[in-house]
């Protein structure tokens, strides 16, 4: 809260006075502001993290990715919690009386997968399109702070559209070959 506004508040006699009512709504204005700026930074903050992870992965690559290697790296992605989840059943076979020792931890993480395997299943997943040469270039630019997130093109990246741009690629390739013999 604002200094001066809680000076002014300070000053004000009865709590339901007509200066009072307004602080308030204007603290309320404020602190609203605020929620919802912390909301944009925690939304860029885990988009930050999804493409960090794209980039480690990608570092040492020039040419941009075909759509199996597209979809491969993504199954990767969703499978990024495979040991640390057998850690947890390990540690949970061990001691059977701690058998929920991290059923939090295990939880979030298997919530997690779920919406992001059904997310790339039906939707997509929002990545930068990773097949065309401009934006792979652009994302191998990025220098990894959340807040030039804005600056990368967003696509939804979906499990039928990478089969489908795979499958006019193959077909696209064989009508070429047909057309040279």
């Amino acid at each position: 809260m604002p200094k001066n506004i809680q000076k002014e508040l300070a000053k004000c006699k009865h709590p339901q006075s007509r200066k009072t009512l307004a602080l308030a709504r204007k603290m309320k204005k404020i602190n609203n502001r605020e929620k919802k700026k912390m909301g944009h930074a925690v939304k860029a903050n885990i988009v930050g993290k999804k493409l960090g992870w794209f980039a480690e992965q990608l570092e040492n690559r020039s040419e941009a990715l075909t759509s199996q290697e597209f979809e491969e790296l993504i199954n990767r992605y969703l499978s990024r919690f495979d040991e640390e989840l057998e850690q947890i059943k390990l540690v949970q076979s061990i001691n059977k009386q701690r058998n929920n020792q991290h059923a939090s931890r295990e939880a979030s993480i298997k919530m997690t997968l779920e919406k992001e395997q059904e997310n790339f299943n039906a939707g997509g997943l929002e990545l930068p399109d990773l097949c065309n040469l401009l934006e792979f270039k652009k994302f191998q630019q990025w220098d990894g702070n959340a807040q030039s997130i804005q600056h990368l093109k967003m696509h939804f990246i979906s499990r039928k559209q990478l089969q489908l741009n795979r499958k006019h690629v193959n077909d696209s390739s064989t009508n070429e070959n047909m057309v040279t013999n």
